[in-house]
């Protein structure tokens, strides 16, 4: 009895041995595969999130382009307007050296007139 007793027991230790190899293997390839999705998934999301830093980078080249060209329009439309300003002040300038006289009558009417108005 000892021989079929130390039979069955290796036959059942056999089988446990098999069975916990099985099990090890299909852990490690459930592990496997786990791993490579996981990978493929933090590859999509690096991948989207540099195509999402690429359109905020694009699109804030975009804005500080349009805010320089909004600022030389700018620029031109405050020098162009100082430019027409020294133009009429040298006007206004030449008539008061042609025409003094008249200058201070205008100066006293339109003084006069802006203090009637203020008064109202």
């Amino acid at each position: 009895m000892n021989k079929q007793a130390a039979t069955t027991e290796n036959g059942t230790s056999s089988r446990i041995d098999e069975g916990a190899e099985r099990v090890k293997q299909a852990t490690s390839h459930a592990v496997a595969s786990t791993k490579e999705a996981v990978e493929r998934a933090a590859d999509h999301v690096e991948e989207s999130l540099h195509r999402a830093t690429d359109k905020v980078a694009a699109g804030a080249n975009r804005a500080n382009e349009k805010l320089s060209d909004a600022s030389e329009r700018g620029r031109a439309a405050y020098d162009a307007t100082m430019d027409r300003a020294d133009e009429w002040l040298e006007q206004v300038r030449d008539y008061v050296r042609e025409k003094p006289v008249q200058s201070v009558a205008i100066a006293l009417g339109a003084g006069w007139l802006l203090a009637r108005l203020l008064k109202r």
